[in-house]
C-alpha cells in the first residue's frame, strides 16, 4: 500500500515532528488541529473562534488530500472544558450533516499552545 504525506499552506504548519496528514491507500489520517490561524500562526481568541478555526483547518487538509469534511468517518475532539460540549456540537453542525461521522469527545487537562479545543480525524476517499 502506498503512503503519501499531505500538506497545505491553507492550514497551520506542523509545530512538531508530524505531518498535517498521511494518506495510506484510500484512508487519510489527519493530525490534530488546534485553533491556529495558518497565516499568523496565532491562536484564535476564545473557545468559539478556536473551534471554528479547528474545523476550517481540518477542511483545508481534507481538501488538500482530495476529499471534504463529508468524507470523515471518525472525528476525535479534545476539550479542556467539557462545559463547552454544547457549543462544539452547535459549531460542528455548521460543518457536517447527517450521516455524521463516528466521534469521541474527550476532556483533557491541557492542549498545545494553551488551546481550548483540538480535533483529529480519519477520512476515506472514493
Amino acid at each position: 500500500m502506498s503512503r503519501s504525506i499531505i500538506s497545505t499552506p491553507a492550514a497551520p504548519a506542523a509545530i512538531g515532528t508530524y505531518s498535517q496528514a498521511v494518506r495510506a491507500g484510500d484512508t487519510v489520517y489527519l493530525s490534530g488541529q488546534i485553533g491556529l490561524d495558518p497565516a499568523s500562526m496565532q491562536l484564535a481568541d476564545g473557545f468559539e473562534a478556536q473551534t471554528v478555526r479547528v474545523f476550517e483547518n481540518l477542511k483545508a487538509v481534507a481538501e488538500a488530500a482530495g476529499g471534504t469534511l463529508a468524507d470523515i468517518v471518525k472525528l476525535n475532539l479534545y476539550l479542556t472544558d467539557l462545559g463547552n460540549f454544547a457549543t462544539v456540537n452547535e459549531i460542528m453542525a455548521r460543518y457536517f450533516s447527517a450521516p455524521y461521522p463516528a466521534r469521541a469527545a474527550v476532556g483533557v487537562k491541557a492542549l498545545p499552545r494553551g488551546a481550548e479545543v483540538e480535533a483529529d480525524a480519519v477520512l476515506v476517499l472514493g
